[in-house]
């Protein structure tokens, strides 16, 4: 799949919170809601490109320019009197696009690993939300002030944003919503309504939508409080020898023509010690605890899957991902040509920008096993961040 566009939707008032600034452009600890935003989709490496959908009577005026001037920001466009017709402008001004994210610009705090579950599913299933359950019991109205029934909560989501599909799908669903005149309130009901499916990926409790007053002081809190944070730190080590008749991953890229190595998955040594590092810092026990060798669900099983696992229970547990530092040990292969695409892989498997991926090899100097040829082995260092209110 080629780079995906984000589409920040920033046409609305927001009545709710207030003001006279519209809620994309108020400021959140200096910075509008929606440079917060386009940032944040921009972080992961397959968001090539972002558009910016505001309001008709911004175009022109100093937040729309502002918005324009954006990193990564390709055009600024007017939306609609709906969410719905907001976010068909935004659609159709992603041209050339073959998948689209359509995001709430009110949503800052979106982590590129929740971006990279959505693309992910796109790829599979051409379209996808992210969900939270319900945490709390839901109760029906009777429309006179008395209950109605209790709903079974067990099969409830709660949607957020980003929430992707090809782009022709999206189209086409907005397109129809729009000349029958319904007025859905997110993407995924105008895919569902279309007759396309709609995969649900794991969203994330801290994906919170700024709407009120008390929404935009917690996020206050929030940002400030980031900068004093607890920082751990965790190192992981995986060695593997020659053998078992497969390719060789590295990093989450193939080695055309190289010896594969032995192991219970795809053997990719330098995942397996990255994951190890983050499930260190996190006081995690490690993948042969998570992922036993001698279990056949990950047998010949993908690394960059295994992860994105890994990276989903951390970020449960209130942990951030923010680098990681890779020392390859092996005689063969020269990794030099393929050092970006690996940063790359491996940046996308943990849901972080790949300047923050570190990735360097050596030799032993012919001295043992490693320095013979007989394997590959790997060290990594793993920043976290851990929430205080989280540890």
């Amino acid at each position: 799949m080629s780079g995906a566009v984000a589409v920040v939707v920033a046409a609305g008032r927001g009545t709710r919170l207030g003001g006279a600034v519209p809620k994309a452009f108020v400021p959140i600890d200096g910075r509008p809601l929606v440079e917060r935003s386009v940032e944040a989709l921009l972080a992961c490496p397959e968001v090539a490109a972002a558009v910016v959908v505001v309001a008709p009577e911004e175009i022109g005026g100093t937040r729309a320019r502002a918005a324009g001037a954006l990193p990564g920001v390709s055009a600024v466009v007017a939306g609609g009197s709906t969410r719905l017709l907001s976010s068909l402008a935004g659609v159709e001004a992603a041209v050339g696009a073959e998948v689209v994210l359509v995001h709430d610009a009110a949503r800052p705090f979106v982590r590129v690993a929740t971006i990279a579950a959505v693309l992910d599913a796109v790829r599979r299933h051409g379209a996808a939300v992210p969900v939270i359950p319900v945490p709390d019991t839901v109760k029906q109205d009777d429309g006179r002030g008395f209950v109605a029934g209790t709903l079974d909560r067990a099969s409830l989501r709660l949607a957020q944003t980003p929430q992707g599909a090809r782009r022709a799908l999206l189209l086409d669903a907005l397109r129809k919503a729009a000349a029958d005149g319904i007025d859905v309130t997110d993407e995924a009901q105008a895919l569902e309504r279309a007759g396309f499916p709609v995969a649900a990926v794991a969203g994330d409790p801290g994906n919170v939508k700024i709407t009120t007053p008390r929404d935009r002081d917690e996020a206050e809190r929030r940002i400030s409080g980031e900068a004093h944070d607890l920082l751990r730190i965790g190192h992981g080590y995986d060695i593997h020898r020659f053998g078992g008749g497969r390719p060789l991953i590295l990093g989450g890229v193939l080695f055309d023509g190289e010896p594969g190595l032995s192991g219970h998955s795809d053997a990719d040594v330098v995942l397996h010690a990255a994951m190890d590092a983050v499930l260190g810092a996190a006081g995690l026990p490690d993948i042969g605890h998570r992922f036993p060798p001698g279990d056949p669900r990950f047998a010949g099983a993908s690394s960059s899957v295994l992860a994105r696992e890994v990276v989903a229970e951390v970020t449960f547990r209130g942990c951030a991902v923010v680098n990681l530092d890779l020392t390859l040990l092996a005689e063969r292969p020269r990794i030099g040509p393929r050092v970006e695409a690996m940063r790359s892989a491996v940046a996308a498997c943990f849901g972080i920008p790949a300047a923050r991926v570190g990735l360097k090899a050596t030799t032993h100097e012919g001295l043992g096993a490693l320095g013979r040829g007989e394997g590959i082995a790997c060290h990594a260092i793993a920043l976290l961040r851990w929430r205080r209110d989280a540890s």
